[in-house]
């Protein structure tokens, strides 16, 4: 990327090439638009540059995003539309993350599928603290990658030789509906109450890499009754839908943490299913363990949220929505 000179209120950046321009907004020049709204500029592109109009600051940001683009461009990142989005806010926001360290962190990759990166500040800061502290607390709303990543960590510290095995466990507590009498032992009746991390494990492994691990117990899943009594060494510990935990079940399985292990806890405390008034185990330990050394709390909110766009503005109008009802 080359500056030429041009008039005041306005920047001009060259590349080689209009192909490799095009691929740092996606190859969609409608990607521009929401880079014009953002930092308030005016851009024409044409062949292998593009020109910017505005004032000095907004020249200043829009020269950063594209330096930014063409660093993860040139590290062998595809960028896609929501990835150009992504550049645009971290510096429209004057967030100290920027897309280069996104792109350029990833984990576990296999012969079929892609190695898994975050894809936002929030998803960064959890894959860090997961490798920095004992014990992590992975909060927030549906979609935002709390489990998936944990699960990807998991197993790339499994894979590296940091742990031993890997025990993926949740509550058996059902989200408002009854699904009545189930046929089978019970591993069967247990299944569709932890479908959803046997989902992220075929997601990242190969189907016979799946069935060996657990065949071998390397990795396990469980539900949380089945931890009462063990001692978990070596291991790395995901408890999903934290917030269905009771207070007696979050403190047992925290003290069955062993020598070497590691524990993420993940959960939304707004959609707690909980019957009888019965206290969350995730609401008191947020508020017990907050001045805990070794253990780190990462909040997601709706910007985190990596399912279709439009899941993001649904949790937004619940939350709006609701919050209005409360005050009401």
């Amino acid at each position: 990327m080359t500056e030429r000179a041009s008039a005041p209120g306005q920047l001009r950046l060259d590349f080689e090439t209009p192909q490799f321009l095009h691929s740092l907004f996606a190859n969609d020049p409608r990607e521009l638009q929401y880079l014009e709204r953002r930092i308030g500029v005016k851009t024409v592109t044409r062949e292998g540059w593009v020109l910017f109009t505005g004032d000095e600051a907004a020249l200043d940001q829009g020269r950063r995003i594209f330096a930014e683009l063409e660093e993860a461009r040139r590290g062998g990142a595809q960028i896609a539309a929501r990835d150009f989005r992504m550049a645009v806010d971290l510096v429209a926001d004057g967030d100290n993350v920027g897309l280069v360290e996104l792109t350029g962190t990833r984990l576990l990759g296999s012969t079929t599928r892609g190695p898994v990166a975050p894809r936002t500040p929030h998803q960064l800061a959890y894959l860090k603290a997961m490798r920095e502290r004992a014990v992590v607390f992975g909060l927030g709303p549906a979609g935002t990658g709390k489990t998936y990543l944990a699960v990807a960590m998991a197993l790339a510290m499994l894979k590296e030789g940091d742990v031993n095995r890997v025990i993926l466990t949740r509550p058996a507590v059902e989200a408002g509906e009854t699904l009545g009498f189930l046929p089978g032992d019970m591993q069967d009746k247990v299944a569709p109450y932890l479908r959803p991390m046997y989902d992220a494990l075929h997601d990242m492994l190969e189907p016979e890499d799946t069935h060996r691990h657990l065949e071998e117990g390397t990795i396990e899943i469980a539900p949380l009754a089945y931890m009462r009594g063990r001692t978990l060494a070596r291991s790395f510990v995901i408890l999903d839908e934290a917030q269905n935990t009771t207070r007696e079940q979050m403190f047992m399985l925290l003290t069955r943490l062993g020598e070497g292990s590691h524990c993420v806890i993940t959960g939304d405390g707004s959609q707690v299913d909980l019957k009888g008034g019965v206290a969350s185990g995730l609401t008191e330990a947020e508020k017990a363990l907050e001045a805990v050394e070794g253990v780190a709390f990462v909040e997601f909110d709706a910007g985190d949220v990596v399912r279709h766009p439009v899941v993001g503005r649904i949790i937004d109008a619940y939350a709006k929505h609701r919050n209005g009802s409360a005050e009401s």
